[in-house]
């Protein structure tokens, strides 16, 4: 039989010019669908290379719920009255007495996937299954092209980057092989992971003493030694007293953008504790159950603070780790047989944008030169950015409850008027030095 003649097909240009075109749909880029949708002077096209929506399902962990209220939905804080509200979600759902009756404000981490889905489903300016490969600009026209996979070539005024933050693997473990896995798939990875003789967990954070917690539960019924290396010198649970918050406000962002560059980048690192850190009742939770299984006996597990991941090797079905005890100066090894890496994540310029590099703003660190208007674009109206921007936002960039309010500002941008008013003062406290003499 002959071989078929291979054809070309050409992409499939349309004259059609968005207002908008938003790139990649977590949370972030998800709200700002729902708050244009209803526009008819804004018209918007958001694009995500997944089928659906789908935000950290692999962990998805039994009773894990968000770290921020139900009020940091996609629209509320922004306009109260949107239909795509999770409390909208709830009652279509059947489900807003039971919430009620409750009484905690922190939705399951899968009921607010759900909610996202649910909500992504109304949308007109959504597709999914649509992976782009390529942006360029047009100077004639004033326009982005962005091409996808399938040879479509859709062109807007104006873009919207919400790609999220991929997966941070660390040196030690860049060509690792093995079966180890990035906290991101734990829950697909769990029934394998506890098959083992040993698991050794390494990292910080919620997402780490999820993990553990969730190991440490089933360890007597699998058997497994369970250990926990982290580089931090302790625990650090999540600062979330409310003069901290007031930390996500307009009036911190102002003052915080306004900093040196290298005063903000000192403060970055400083900051992690604010929204990187452990729930508190967490915390807790560990030691009594570390406690609870104590009086049965000793417990098969390790928990090492101060000590750093420095090598990394898998030879045999098992991995050595070389470890540092940093305030000590010590090094030893560790043997585990499974490795869960949770080294959260972090952003990498997407390569689609290659094209138009030369006209995107980068720092000193080579990293987006974020406006306070969020564009990055050296005409600073062109292309703005979701989250990604703690080093020139603060804690702001990550916070679920501030998207509304970025997003408000960036259709304000757009629009040149404000159609969800935009907060320009929340806090009680002040940040910046005051002008002059005070009394």
């Amino acid at each position: 039989m002959s071989a078929p003649l291979e054809t070309t097909t050409a992409p499939r240009e349309s004259s059609r010019v968005y207002d908008l075109i938003g790139i990649g749909l977590g949370p972030f880029n998800l709200g700002l669908a729902c708050l244009t949708e209803p526009l008819d002077e804004l018209d918007a096209l958001f694009l995500d290379s997944k089928p659906d929506f789908d935000w950290h399902s692999g962990m998805f962990l039994e009773g894990a719920h968000l770290q921020t209220p139900f009020m940091s939905d996609l629209v509320t804080l922004a306009d109260p009255t949107s239909p795509y509200s999770f409390l909208k979600y709830l009652k279509e759902s059947g489900r807003l007495y039971s919430f009620y009756i409750r009484e905690n404000f922190y939705p399951l981490r899968t009921e607010y996937n759900d909610y996202c889905r649910w909500a992504a489903a109304q949308l007109t300016s959504v597709r999914f299954s649509t992976t782009v490969t390529e942006v360029t600009y047009d100077e004639a026209d004033e326009v982005y092209t962005v091409r996808t996979a399938a040879g479509e070539t859709h062109r807007a005024k104006r873009l919207v980057l919400g790609t999220g933050t991929p997966p941070y693997i660390p040196e030690a473990c860049a060509d690792l092989g093995g079966d180890f896995i990035h906290n991101s798939r734990y829950v697909h990875s769990k029934q394998e992971l506890q098959a083992k003789e040993s698991v050794t967990l390494v990292g910080s954070g919620q997402s780490a003493a999820e993990i553990y917690y969730d190991l440490l539960g089933e360890i007597d019924v699998h058997g497994y030694r369970l250990n926990w290396v982290t580089r931090s010198p302790r625990f650090f649970p999540l600062e979330y007293t409310k003069l901290t918050l007031e930390m996500t406000s307009p009036e911190y962002v102002d003052y915080f953008h306004a900093l040196p560059e290298q005063t903000r980048y000192h403060l970055e690192k400083q900051q992690k504790g604010l929204f990187k850190g452990i729930d508190g009742d967490l915390v807790d939770a560990i030691f009594d159950l570390l406690y609870e299984k104590n009086v049965k006996g000793p417990v098969p597990t390790r928990l090492m603070t101060n000590t750093a991941l420095t090598t990394a090797v898998h030879e045999d079905g098992e991995y050595v780790l070389g470890l540092r005890q940093e305030e000590q100066g010590e090094e030893f090894e560790l043997r585990t047989q499974g490795l869960i890496l949770a080294t959260g994540y972090r952003y990498r310029t997407p390569e689609f944008l290659e094209p138009v590099r030369d006209r995107l703003r980068f720092d000193g660190n080579g990293r987006f030169d974020v406006a306070r208007n969020y564009s990055i674009d050296t005409t600073g109206r062109g292309v703005y950015l979701q989250n990604s921007g703690v080093h020139t936002h603060s804690i702001t960039s990550p916070d679920l409850g501030m998207g509304a309010y970025r997003n408000s500002y960036i259709i304000a941008e757009l629009l040149g008027r404000e159609v969800y008013p935009v907060e320009k003062a929340i806090a009680f406290q002040e940040f910046a030095a005051p002008k002059g003499t005070v009394s």
